[in-house]
């Protein structure tokens, strides 16, 4: 297996983390050690980490999650989730330009949260992120929770703030699956917009191995749209996904090696600075 960058891992150390429970009903600990030695037996050489909901239906403070990549020793790299408030933003803010060396971009959790992408209270992030030329990370597609808004985590609400913003260089979280299609249509029409892999597969099921191959499929026709891999990221969202699973499905793309090397890690590598 060719090396790869996670650009996108969840990893709490919190008892009441409902991701966590998750984590543990799987066989796994979920804890900092748990997802380093993942990470080492599959060849994964660095990772992206990001805020989990918990389960009072916030997030891991940012300042915790800095704190468990300084632990990881240069393994894992921070990306400051968002919240949409003035005060959040703010301080999402100045937590990244106190660690601007360490912070690798944002996340907006859209569908989550009560607010839509173009609201008022994410400009001075938008226009932050530009600047300083940080990657703003999106969820987009399925919600985890039933109660989440499809409407605003559609991939096709970042069309117009990617037309908006043309310097803003845009990550589609879980290639807005299933919304895969009008994902692929977004990394083709706009230049510094991405899409990862992570999230897709979540575990099996009855028709864990058939769901593999459709989602590979259509991962590789929305490279054939887009005319090569350039703006596809491997990402994992573990604990949601494994890595093998990742990888694997991945290796399971009709896509030549120098574009499955380009989503396994350059990509990361560029559109990150690491």
């Amino acid at each position: 297996m060719n090396r790869s960058i996670d650009c996108h891992i969840h990893l709490s150390q919190r008892p009441d983390d409902m991701l966590r429970r998750y984590a543990e009903s799987n066989g796994l600990r979920y804890a900092l050690d748990e997802v380093l030695a993942e990470m080492r037996a599959h060849g994964v050489e660095h990772g992206l980490l990001l805020s989990p909901p918990m389960e009072s239906g916030g997030i891991l403070p940012n300042e915790e999650t800095l704190d468990l990549c300084r632990k990881s020793g240069g393994v894992l790299s921070p990306v400051v989730t968002v919240e949409p408030t003035k005060e959040e933003v703010k301080a999402a803010l100045e937590l990244a330009e106190e660690h601007r060396k360490a912070v690798k971009g944002f996340k907006v959790r859209l569908g989550y949260v009560d607010a839509a992408v173009d609201s008022p209270v994410f400009g001075e992030l938008y226009d932050y992120a530009e600047a300083e030329g940080l990657p703003v990370l999106f969820h987009t597609g399925d919600t985890a929770t039933s109660d989440g808004s499809l409407v605003r985590s559609h991939p096709l609400v970042l069309d117009a703030l990617a037309n908006k913003r043309e310097g803003l260089t845009i990550v589609i979280c879980h290639f807005g699956n299933p919304w895969i299609d009008d994902a692929a249509e977004l990394i083709y029409k706009h230049p510094k917009v991405y899409a990862d892999t992570s999230g897709l597969t979540t575990g099996g099921g009855a028709y864990g191995r058939k769901l593999a191959e459709v989602l590979a499929s259509k991962l590789s026709e929305a490279v054939y749209y887009a005319g090569g891999g350039e703006k596809i990221l491997f990402g994992t969202d573990y604990p949601v996904t494994r890595h093998g699973d990742a990888l694997e499905l991945v290796e399971m793309m009709d896509v030549d090696d120098p574009d499955r090397e380009r989503i396994l890690w350059r990509n990361a590598k560029e559109v990150f600075g690491l």
